[in-house]
């Protein structure tokens, strides 16, 4: 141990503390309750590197800014707006569900990051307290896979018709569809955008989470 402190400082050595913890924390919360319903596994890479990069960039800007008197406030609050603009960084749009999870990640690795002076067994008991209400609240969301799907029959999504529709989409695609709902209808091709909601498996396609069709995604 007294080889290991004269290698590193020991503020150092209490930061490695909550990085463990702050570690420990998100792949609780993204490897137990995010990813047994999405299977997305990139977001799963996404939110534990971000987790990461967010704790050292903190920690590293705290600790160099603390020689520079008076200017630590404004340098932080700078950096946390460059922090949490990056939530803006992707070119898909992403879903709410892992918006949330993104910024829970965010919040969790800027937290764990300040908390220098913060008794180690209180960082330990907020982060538990986090992950208990990410629990509470993924015990009470039902998440229901569902696909878009370019439908040809277009005489059928009539309101009136609509158990016709779902039984014809059971047969034609094999799943147990429970509801359905239409979306944009092009006349020209004689073609509808549904939305099928089905009882199984399958919410972790990033395709099944993709929210709308473009025109030019129609079939020519």
């Amino acid at each position: 141990m007294e080889i290991l402190t004269n290698l590193v400082s020991y503020d150092y050595l209490l930061m490695l503390i909550r990085f463990a913890i702050c570690l420990a924390t998100n792949w609780v919360i993204v490897d137990l309750l995010y990813f047994p319903k999405s299977k997305r596994r990139d977001f799963f890479f996404t939110f534990m590197l971000i987790g990461v990069a967010i704790f050292f960039i903190v920690f590293f800007m705290i600790f160099v800014l603390e020689d520079m008197k008076g200017k630590t406030g404004i340098g932080v609050g700078i950096g946390m707006f460059g922090i949490f603009s990056i939530m803006r960084y992707r070119t898909d749009a992403m879903p709410v569900r892992e918006m949330t999870y993104l910024f829970i990640v965010l919040c969790l690795s800027v937290v764990n990051a300040l908390a220098s002076t913060m008794p180690i067994f209180e960082l330990l008991l907020t982060n538990v307290l986090i992950i208990v209400c990410v629990w509470c609240c993924e015990k009470s969301l039902k998440v229901v896979p569902c696909k878009l799907i370019q439908y040809d029959r277009i005489e059928l999504i009539k309101p009136e018709r609509r158990a016709e529709l779902i039984e014809d989409l059971r047969t034609r695609t094999g799943l147990d569809i429970r509801y359905v709902e239409v979306g944009g209808i092009d006349m020209l091709r004689d073609m509808a955008v549904l939305k099928v909601y089905y009882k199984g498996k399958g919410a972790g396609n990033s395709v099944d989470n993709k929210v709308k069709i473009r025109q030019s995604e129609f079939a020519e």
